[in-house]
Formats: structure tokens, C-alpha cells, sequence
């Protein structure tokens, strides 16, 4: 019996996308995506243990995003945030329910999933581009990563609102998850300090995240629910944790390596796996439409503020709030699930979300690169 090639394969894509990376200074999120998409395209299938790790290596870069968030400053810009996050996610809204339900003729159920799935901002492309670009350490940047949290929080919900089903799994997920959130910080600052842990090779300190990680997941694939958001918001009470002492920094730092030398990636290439080019091609002026509706939409919402609040990189700024992937993804994939949507709608959704992820990623850091430091207002 000949062995399966396709660990093999993933390893190399892996790879190659971190040559390409260094190589012409582009997020490796990107060539992670598009040689997914090359894979997929030729033939190479998306095993089930892949798209799990796909789905766990979301669910750990979320956690990753919400570890970088300044509370002190998310309070102190909070006016400014919300203002931002409000307009960015409505108006992409807005604008894709409408063209989808009176230029395109879709029913209105797929027309309101696709304006929810075009309204996100990743957090994954964005904490990606700012982790490897050193942005996640400055004001500005971690401003950035605010208004992209407060985008998909009312991303989350809309959804959520959308297919929730009440039940005794769900009711059992989130009171879980709440209970959990509300006494993880002493239980986890104890853990994370223990001088018999500390600097141990079998690092259980990561393994301990990793564990409520996958706990959330199960927890919420039993109760219908997103693992996303506990996720984040776990990440968001260990932050402090993290910046109190350079031995709890550390356990971030290690975390973060092991995470984008394995797993993450998985993330990037199984949702370029995705995307058939053959549905593509076959409805081009959609896919267009669609990707134009996204991009002038967030544009028309975020512009102005951002060229108030981050006066060394509006456009920038605007072009990171201008992605999207992960949220929308979710989205169209439980609208295939539920009938909303059809195989057809579903890859040109696919695909718009990618080049969403690609195009606007490749364009702020090839052509409007931020300043080194940036105070904000």
C-alpha cells in the first residue's frame, strides 16, 4: 500500500510559503492561502485530520490576538474604537445584503449570511501582519487589533442571532464557558507562576492552554455554538497575565512559535483548499461584484475615522479592516449547512473572502507601509 502523501505535501507548502515570505516580504498567510488553493485545485484533498487542525489553529490564533490587546489602552480609546468598529462592520452589511438581494436576485437568508460574512475583520490575517511586522507592540497597532475585535464581536453575534437554535447543549456552552472565564484568571496566574513549572521542557503551561482551547471547541461543536469568542476573551484576561512578569511573557513567546511553525498554517491552507477555480471562472462579474462591494463598503465606513486615528497609516489601517476570512468563512459554511446557499454561492463566497484576505494584505504592506512609531490622538 503506498503511504499517504499529503503530510508530506502540507509540509512542503508549509515551507515554501516561509521561503516566499522572507523572499519578497509578504505575510506568509498569503502564500499559505494561495499555494492551499493551488493544492486543492490540483487535486490534493483536504483530509479530516487537516481541517480540524485548520479549524483548532483558528481557535488558537484568536487566542493568540486577544493575548496582544492592551486593555489599559482599549479603555482609554474605547469612543474611538467602537466608533470604527461600528461603522465597519455595518456598512459592509448593509452593502452586501443589498446587492446581493436586488442586483444579484438571492433569497434573503443568503442575502443577510453574505452581508454578515463580508461585515468581518480577520483576526487572523491582521494579528499575523502585525505580529511579523512588529505593529502588534506599538499604540497603534494595538489599536488596530481592538477596532478588529469589537468588528467580529458584533460579526459573532449577528451570526449567532442568525442560526442559533436554544437548547440544553447550548444553554450547557455558554454556561460553561462563563463560569470558566469568570474564575480562569486566578486559577490560570497560579498555574502560570509556579516556580516548579516554570522553564520546564514538557512546557505545561502551554499544554494547559491548548487544553481550554480544545475544551471551548468541543464545548461549543456540542452546543451549536462559536468557540471563537470564549476563545478570544480568554486570550484577553491572560494578556495581562502575560505582561505582568518577562517569565509569564515568555510562555506567549513559546506559545506563539509553536503555534505558526505548525499549526496555524493549516488554517491558511485548508481555506485555500476550498475555493474551486472552475465555480469561479464560471461567474466572474459576481465574484467581482461581491469583492468590490466588500472592499468600497469598508472603505466608505473606515476611511475618514482611520485618517483621524491613525494619521501615519489611514490607508494602511483601512486596508487591514478591509479583510476578511475566518468569521465569513464560518458564515458560509454554515449557510451551506442550514440550504441558505447553494456549492455555487458558497465558492464564490469562499473566494471572495480569500482574495479579501490577499489583496487588501498585499496592498498595505507593498504599497502603504506604516510609519515605525505612530501616536495615536
Amino acid at each position: 500500500m503506498e503511504p499517504d502523501k499529503t503530510p508530506l505535501i502540507a509540509g512542503l507548502i508549509i515551507f515554501a510559503a516561509s521561503v516566499l515570505s522572507l523572499r519578497l516580504g509578504v505575510s506568509v498567510a498569503i502564500f499559505e492561502i494561495l499555494l492551499g488553493l493551488a493544492a486543492g485545485n490540483l487535486g490534493l484533498p483536504a483530509r479530516d485530520w487537516m481541517v480540524y487542525l485548520a479549524g483548532f489553529g483558528g481557535i488558537v490564533l484568536t487566542f493568540l490576538a486577544g493575548a496582544e490587546v492592551d486593555t489599559g489602552l482599549l479603555r482609554e480609546n474605547f469612543r474611538r474604537v467602537a466608533a470604527i468598529s461600528f461603522l465597519s462592520f455595518f456598512a459592509p452589511l448593509a452593502a452586501g445584503f443589498l446587492f446581493c438581494r436586488y442586483l444579484a436576485g438571492w433569497s434573503a437568508p443568503a442575502s443577510v449570511l453574505t452581508g454578515i460574512a463580508l461585515s468581518e475583520t480577520s483576526l487572523a490575517v491582521v494579528y499575523s501582519v502585525l505580529t511579523e511586522t512588529g505593529g502588534s507592540g506599538n499604540p497603534a497597532g494595538k489599536l488596530l487589533m481592538a477596532c478588529t475585535f469589537l468588528t467580529n464581536t458584533l460579526t459573532a453575534l449577528a451570526l449567532s442571532f442568525v442560526f442559533l437554535k436554544p437548547g440544553l447543549y447550548t444553554l450547557l456552552f455558554l454556561a460553561a464557558c462563563g463560569l470558566f472565564l469568570a474564575f480562569s484568571g486566578r486559577f490560570s496566574l497560579g498555574l502560570l507562576r509556579h516556580p516548579a513549572l516554570s522553564g520546564k521542557v514538557a512546557e505545561p503551561e502551554i499544554k494547559y492552554i491548548f487544553l481550554v482551547l480544545l475544551a471551548f471547541v468541543y464545548l461549543a461543536e456540542l452546543g451549536a455554538g462559536q468557540a471563537i469568542l470564549p476563545a478570544f476573551i480568554f486570550g484577553l484576561l491572560m494578556s495581562r497575565h502575560f505582561k505582568a512578569r518577562r517569565s509569564t511573557a515568555g510562555v506567549k513567546s513559546r506559545m506563539r512559535t509553536v503555534a505558526y511553525a505548525f499549526i496555524t498554517p493549516f488554517f491558511f491552507i485548508v481555506a485555500g483548499m476550498k475555493v474551486s477555480l472552475a465555480a469561479l471562472w464560471a461567474a466572474p462579474f459576481l465574484f467581482a461584484g461581491l469583492f468590490l462591494t466588500k472592499q468600497l463598503s469598508k472603505f466608505a465606513g473606515v476611511h475618514f475615522l482611520a485618517k483621524r486615528y491613525f494619521p501615519g497609516s489611514a490607508a494602511y489601517s483601512t486596508l487591514l479592516l478591509s479583510t476578511g476570512l475566518t468569521f465569513g468563512l464560518m458564515a458560509v459554511l454554515a449557510g451551506v449547512r442550514a440550504g441558505f446557499l447553494d456549492a455555487a454561492q458558497y465558492s464564490v463566497l469562499t473566494g471572495v473572502l480569500i482574495a479579501s484576505a490577499v489583496l487588501p494584505t498585499f496592498a498595505a504592506q507593498r504599497w502603504f507601509p506604516p510609519l515605525e512609531e505612530e501616536d495615536l490622538l
